[in-house]
């Protein structure tokens, strides 16, 4: 029960790793306020929490919704203790040479400023507890390219960068900031960027498990409970000397190319050797 007599809050929690985030907090003794804008899925998730879980709709793109939603958790409890900074969705699709600016706009609005002003306003519900800790949603995409579509790679890698300078500046008041750097997760973002009928969304969601299978080192789809057990740990005083980093939770996707994990995909210099044998091999059937 390491978040006993502790509020924390949750946004993007109404599915995927938000809400496992919210159960895995409740579950371990927190007082969870959980925002999203999708009301039903939160006031479900809220429903089943046995009064653990409130939700508070709030669209993370107005400040003023989410100054209102930290005001409102402070005012349950006295403060604010832990805060995960996670709502997102995939944002705009187009490449740099094409992307127009309300786009570019829009995406850094929900996956970066909205990051930024959750600190801004929790920050003072944190000092009145003496302290807290702020955990915020990355992806593997900050950390190397061809994982996702620019603008939603560059807001992410913004959130790193973020979670080092808010450590900082925030060292002061006792508050810890880090991220979580998911890979490939099982969660609806992929159906919802590519706007799936819901009729095909299972299916899409199998389909990322099996590309997943063979993604990384780990054969198999991260799960959003994955992620959650991460951002657990972060939050709580097990990382109580843990700050301004960030944790990769991404079956190994990033640990190097695929030859040095995968025994059936060569190398460069074993397919330079097998080239080289086939050409000699050919060479000599010729004579």
């Amino acid at each position: 029960m390491r978040f006993e007599g502790k509020t924390v809050v949750v946004t993007g929690a109404a599915s995927g790793i938000g809400r496992a985030s919210a159960l895995r907090f409740a579950a371990e003794g927190a007082q969870v306020v959980a925002a999203d804008i999708d009301a039903v899925g939160g006031e479900a998730l809220a429903a089943q929490s046995g009064g653990r879980i409130v939700f508070q709709r709030t669209d993370v793109c107005e400040v003023d919704q989410i100054r209102a939603l930290m005001d409102f958790a402070a005012e349950r409890s006295g403060g604010i203790d832990v805060l995960f900074n996670n709502a997102g969705a995939g944002g705009a699709r187009a490449r740099i040479d094409e992307i127009d600016a309300e786009a570019w706009d829009r995406t850094m609005n929900l996956l970066l400023r909205s990051v930024a002003m959750g600190i801004r306003h929790a920050v003072p519900h944190m000092i009145a507890r003496g302290g807290g800790a702020i955990v915020n949603t990355a992806s593997v995409a900050a950390l190397s390219t061809g994982m996702a579509p620019t603008a939603y790679s560059v807001a992410k890698a913004g959130v790193l960068q973020l979670s080092k300078t808010a450590a900082a500046d925030l060292a002061r008041h006792r508050i810890r900031v880090n991220a979580v750097c998911p890979g490939l997760i099982r969660t609806g973002i992929f159906s919802a960027s590519f706007d799936v009928p819901q009729a095909l969304k299972a299916s899409v969601d199998e389909m990322v498990a099996a590309m997943a299978a063979k993604a990384q080192p780990v054969a198999r789809a991260g799960t959003a409970e994955d992620i959650a057990g991460a951002v657990s740990y972060l939050a709580s005083d097990d990382a109580a000397f843990v700050t301004g980093t960030h944790l990769l939770v991404d079956g190994g996707m990033l640990v190097g190319p695929r030859h040095s994990w995968d025994p059936e995909t060569p190398g460069m210099g074993e397919a330079i050797r097998r080239r080289v044998e086939a050409s000699m091999a050919a060479q000599a059937a010729a004579r």
